[in-house]
Formats: C-alpha cells, structure tokens, sequence
C-alpha cells in the first residue's frame, strides 16, 4: 500500500525562519488568528470530439494566501512569489484589513504534523501518467460509445487531472501539510434520429489515479452510460406539470439535498441569520426518516480531505438526525464566533481565495424501505434518476432543478421517460414530505463541484431512493 507523501516548506522554496517572521507580521495584538497557506499545483486535460484531439493542456501554478482574523473582519492576501519580501508584503496587508497598521507578536516555533487521515495514497502522480496514455483511453471511449448504437453521431471525452501539494503554518505552532490528486473523466454523447438530436452524459472519478478508469472496465460503463442516455432521450415524452409524488432515485440526486438543504446548513450563512435554517438548532426540520451527515473522512472520495484548507482534520458531522437540526459545517471564523464545534470544512479553491465554511461529501443515511416497494406506493408521479442544473435561495431554501432523466411512474410501475421536467420547491418544506426511504444508499460517481461567492470545490453527494409525498413539476403536459 502506497504512503501519502511527505510536505514541507522547502517543497515551496522559503525556510521555516522567513515563515515565522512573516507570521509575527501578521499577528498583531488585535488579530485573533493568522495563517499561511502554501499551494503548488500541476493540472492537466485532454478532451476529444469527433474521434480528435480538440485540446491538451498542462499547468503549473504556486503561491501563498496569507490571512488575518479580528473579531469579524478578515484581512486577507496572496502572492504567486514566494520571496521573503513578498511574504512580508502579503503579511502587511492582510494585518492590516483586519485590525492594525503594527505587527510583532511573538510567534511559536512551528510544531510539524502529519495529517490525521491518509485517505488517497497513490502509486503514481500526474506527472508520471503520459499524455499519450490518456489520448489512448479517450479514443477507445469513443468506439465503446460509438458501438452501443448507429444513432450516436458525435462523443465528447475528456480526463483531467490534478496533484496538489498544500501546507498550512498558523500562529498557533501548527504546521501541516497534504497532497490531493483529483481526476475526472466525463462522457458526453449526441443521438440523433429523423431530425430529433438528444444529448446523454456520464463520468466519474475521485481522489484516484489514471489507472482507476482503466480497472473494472469503468470507463467502459462510462461510455455506454452517456450513450445510453442520449438514445433512451430519443423517445423521451414531454414532462407533466403540477403537484405530485415524486421519488429520487439513489447515488447523484443527492445533489438536490446539496444545493436545496446543504448550503443553508453552512455556519457563515446562519451566523448571519440569512438561513432558513438559522436559530433552528434543536428543532425539527425533516421528516423523522431523515439523518443527514457530511463526511470528509471517506477513502478516495471528490469530497474528501486529509485535512481542510486550515488544517484542521476532516470528519463526520451529524447535520439533520431523524428529522432534528443537530448541527451546522464549519470553519475556524464561525465555529469561534458562534461558539460551535469545529468540523474541518474550511475550504478554498485555491491559495489566491478566502476560507469559506463548505461541505464535503452530504448525503442522506439509507432507511428500511425495498425500492420497488417505493416506486409501487405511487400511482402516478415522477421517478427522476438524474439532475443537470439547478439554483437555490439560501435565505427561503427556494429551489428550481432540471432532470435530465426521469420516468413517469403509472400505477406503482416505470413507464414513459419524460423530458423537460424541473423540480421546483422549498428545501426545508420537502424535507418534511419524506415519506419513504430506501435501504439502497448510494454515492454518485465521483463528478459534484460546488460554486459559492465565486468559488468553486470538488464535492460529493450522496442518496438513498427516497418518496417525496407532494412536489411541483415543471412540465409542459397537464398531469
């Protein structure tokens, strides 16, 4: 079994000497906190269309964010220079915004750590993983896909790939480090047949490597999943419209509890009040079927880490437990302001962003119900299997998704899939519709990214087949 990879600050060029001094910058009487977060990332892509190399590209990029806390404000800079001046001059600023034209405080010499998981070692990076290997697997997708079907005129294939090595030094003495690979394959198919063309699409992926495509013949399924898809669009009927039973599907429509339930649980949002789910700690938000949990700890996960992106581990937090509100996702700033426990979600896109409170992996836990039994309950309404875009209003929990597969359920029975079909409803309110839910937990194919204020993180999701009893379709047929 391979072992994560060791990080230091050599690994950044500067010496732990001009990190302290750069700390004690920062940390003025009035600061609460300072950090330093290094970041030195390598990303590469290759994408086809049409059988051909459409695009490879390779990127290098370094840097440093620095921050301060006082109170409420953050101070906050970034150089892409890893200069001792530079980190003098990012200090200055960032101590400044926050709270104070003079720094020194003392600092501790750094403690180094080790990371308290170890959840994706790897064999090989990305640099080891030649780009002829990758357009290799990219054009035998394209036959898989290609071989399901006459119909499929076009396919869309890309890999890309990420090795990032972060450290974290804090006022405190901590200094820890981590490194994530992230890849992703995604499969987009064109069906076409007497002038009507549909798209299907799939992919996956993870905290892997380049071979985990290759084994069980994943992308294989990958290419015959999106291929699938667009062909079973073909004959796909207009969506009903109006209120109905609704039932989601296992794995990926977990990303309708993500975006209509998950943002209004993150603390920054309910520190501020401007949550539904604010002041409600305690209470009953959900069905009693409903536990929902965010889970940065599972092995190889898009979502998980070793640690966030301030250094603190990652872990299972219990958010809805049968129904009840027992908790919201944290950073280091809200925890400390709310007084709430610290749940290792302080996350960032890169070292150029700030720490925003964000989830992992948010999934709903499985119930005691037999699928089948679920679907049989409904006499008519919509089985949506699959989501593409949504949106939601953090402050109301208002949401609007678009499916991009669903059947319409006809006397307990999957009958006709539909197309057009949007779900609009209201986070908190649909959570108390659940009326059943399955023993089939399942988590999607490794795909999710999350955007908020201008940011955007890989994530997981995850659900069991769940009935929601009552919820507006958007369609064009009268149901």
């Amino acid at each position: 079994m391979p072992t994560q990879p060791q990080t230091d600050l050599s690994q950044f060029g500067v010496t732990e000497q001009e990190v302290l001094r750069a700390l004690a910058r920062v940390k003025a009487p009035a600061v609460d906190y300072a950090d330093l977060y290094f970041e030195a990332t390598r990303s590469e892509s290759v994408s086809m269309e049409e059988g051909l190399v459409k695009r490879a590209t390779k990127s290098i990029s370094q840097g440093v964010g620095v921050r301060a806390t006082a109170g409420e404000k953050t101070g906050f800079a970034y150089s892409d220079e890893l200069t001792k001046k530079d980190l003098e001059i990012a200090a200055d600023a960032a101590r400044y915004i926050a709270a104070s034209p003079q720094g020194g405080s003392p600092v501790p010499v750094t403690h180094r750590q080790q990371p308290a998981h170890n959840l994706y070692p790897l064999e090989q990076t990305v640099a080891e993983v030649a780009t002829q290997d990758r357009v290799a697997l990219l054009n035998l997708i394209d036959q898989e896909a290609r071989r399901c079907d006459p119909r499929i005129k076009n396919v869309f294939a890309s890999i890309n790939m990420e090795y990032k090595i972060v450290m974290v030094v804090n006022h405190e003495g901590l200094a820890v480090g981590d490194v994530q690979p992230l890849a992703r394959l995604q499969v987009t198919c064109i069906a076409e047949e007497n002038g009507n063309r549909q798209v299907g699409s799939f992919g996956g992926g993870g905290r892997i490597g380049f071979e985990w495509f290759r084994e069980q013949d994943r992308y294989v399924r990958y290419a015959k999943e999106a291929a699938r898809q667009a062909i079973l669009n073909l004959s796909a009927v207009e969506a009903p419209a109006g209120v109905m039973p609704v039932v989601l599907g296992g794995g990926w429509p977990g990303i309708l509890l993500h975006e209509a339930v998950g943002h209004g649980l993150e603390a920054d949002f309910n520190r501020r009040k401007t949550s539904a789910f604010s002041d409600r700690i305690g209470t009953r938000v959900a069905s009693e079927l409903c536990t929902i949990v965010d889970d940065g700890t599972l092995p190889f996960r898009r979502g998980s880490l070793n640690m966030d992106d301030e250094g603190t581990p990652t872990s299972r937090t219990v958010l809805i437990e049968k129904g009840v509100l027992r908790g919201y996702i944290t950073d280091r700033l809200n925890a400390r302001l709310m007084g709430i426990p610290l749940t290792g979600n302080g996350r960032r896109e890169s070292y150029q962003s700030v720490v925003l409170p964000r989830m992992t992996n948010t999934f709903m836990l499985a119930g005691e119900d037999d699928p089948q039994d679920i679907l049989r309950s409904v006499k008519r309404g919509l089985y949506a299997v699959s989501f593409g875009g949504g949106q939601v209003d953090i402050t109301s929990g208002k949401f609007v998704f678009s499916a991009s597969e669903a059947y319409l359920i006809e006397e307990g029975r999957i009958t006709k899939p539909v197309k057009g079909a949007t779900l609009i409803g209201n986070g908190p309110d649909v959570l108390t519709k659940v009326s059943m839910v399955g023993h089939d937990l399942a988590l999607d194919e490794g795909i999710g990214t999350c955007g908020k204020e201008g940011q955007s993180v890989p994530v997981g999701v995850g659900l069991p087949t769940i009935k929601i009893d009552e919820l507006t379709v958007g369609g064009t047929q009268a149901s």
